[in-house]
């Protein structure tokens, strides 16, 4: 069956409306590539990712090729937009498993980008990697190119939660990846995963224990989701494996901040932690600070001047549009401010340093009843609100989606 679109269809030259343009010059510009490809199919994983078993007749030299088309495309979009000209501020790849592909082949993606668009100085360029597919050779060819970041996808150090996980990389080459990097001269960052079913509380510990002793430059901790048609969801309702509790959750959550802080970093969105301001995810905080970003890529989002967009999701899909000289995008919808505004407290509330009051004020006259509440309940730090910000203590994280309701009304 053909896929859907849930927005209204976009067109096939993928021209984007005149009111995305509008002030553009306030706001960066980002790059996200979506790489489909993955080894194994992780039993918990719900994205757009594909086994080489499921891709016959999409090899990976076709599907760069038209990575690299969809490149130009959005390049003669941006310029039909008469907006201001920008050069990417980050780029980041992800997937999928992007370090499936040879280093040269990443390289040959960034160089495209920074022909048609340019790089600003500075620019962080970051892919994620697994363990198991890059070695000094790999990293130092990436750096060489200019990427400046590897966010490695550790998930665990305990076997058994990686074995529920079907995560199948040899939790010993994540050590060996980290280190390669910093010999490359990249910044590093480890994600890990909570809450898997079966894992203990000591099990997340000696994981985040073995995470600290990497000595990265960044951690992101994000809590298990059980998503719909997953091989987990699945074995959750067979009974097979436990559904996943918020207490748990929570408990886990602030075992990560208690120790993640006392090792010297500093959160600065509610899954992510620092070494220093120099080594945030600035790309993640394009996307919190609603910023404009091009997703390119099978099922990949974009986001410019309030229109968004998505790419039909199989690369087969993808492929045919790009061939035939037409625009990837299945469907996209245009923001109305109140749909702005919502998104707008949903993500920077998330941030450390949070939101305005008086700009939550302007969309909720009654914002000032919940507030009150939130410095009572000991969920937001009562000096900041004085000083007219709003941002949450460590209880408030813990409650986050709950308050944003409490905030829109």
């Amino acid at each position: 069956m053909a896929q859907m679109p849930d927005g209204e269809i976009a067109p096939r030259d993928g021209l984007l409306p005149a009111s995305a343009a509008l002030g553009s010059a306030e706001r960066t510009l980002h790059a996200y590539l979506h790489i489909p490809f993955c080894r194994v199919r992780c039993g918990y994983c719900d994205y757009n990712t594909y086994t080489s078993s499921e891709l016959q007749g999409v090899t990976e030299n076709s599907f760069l090729n038209n990575l690299l088309r969809e490149i130009t495309l959005s390049k003669n979009v941006l310029e039909a937009l008469h907006s201001e000209q920008r050069k990417f501020s980050t780029v980041f790849f992800g997937g999928g498993t992007p370090t499936q592909l040879e280093a040269e082949q990443l390289a040959l993606v960034l160089e495209t980008l920074k022909s048609e668009f340019g790089l600003e100085q500075n620019a962080e360029v970051t892919t994620e990697a697994n363990p198991d597919t890059v070695d000094e050779r790999y990293l130092n060819t990436l750096a060489d190119a200019g990427f400046t970041r590897v966010s490695i996808g550790m998930q665990s150090s305990v076997s058994s939660v990686l074995k529920i996980l079907d995560r199948t990389h040899n939790p010993e080459n994540v050590a060996k990846a980290v280190a390669a990097a910093k010999s490359a001269g990249l910044q590093v960052s480890v994600d890990l995963i909570y809450g898997t079913p079966g894992e203990s509380l000591d099990d997340w510990r000696e994981s985040l224990a073995t995470a600290i002793d990497l000595d990265p430059d960044h951690i992101s901790a994000y809590s298990l989701i059980v998503e719909p048609g997953t091989k987990l969801a699945r074995q959750v309702r067979s009974g097979e494996l436990a559904q996943p509790s918020d207490d748990d959750h929570a408990d886990k959550y602030e075992i990560a901040e208690q120790m993640i802080a006392a090792a010297g970093f500093d959160w600065y969105e509610i899954c992510n932690w620092s070494k220093s301001p120099a080594t945030v995810s600035r790309h993640n905080l394009a996307y919190w600070r609603s910023n404009d970003w091009w997703g390119y890529g099978p099922g990949a989002h974009s986001h410019v001047g309030g229109t968004r967009w998505w790419n039909v999701k199989h690369p087969s899909a993808y492929a045919e549009r790009l061939v035939a000289s037409e625009s990837p995008a299945l469907a996209r919808e245009n923001l109305d401010e109140a749909a702005k505004a919502t998104e707008r407290v949903l993500l920077e509330l998330r941030l450390r340093e949070g939101i305005s009051i008086d700009y939550l004020k302007s969309i909720n006259p009654q914002a000032a009843k919940p507030i009150s509440h939130f410095i009572a309940d000991g969920m937001v730090n009562a000096e900041d609100a004085i000083r007219g910000q709003l941002t949450l203590t460590l209880k408030g994280r813990l409650l986050t989606d709950a308050l944003v309701r409490d905030l829109l009304g």
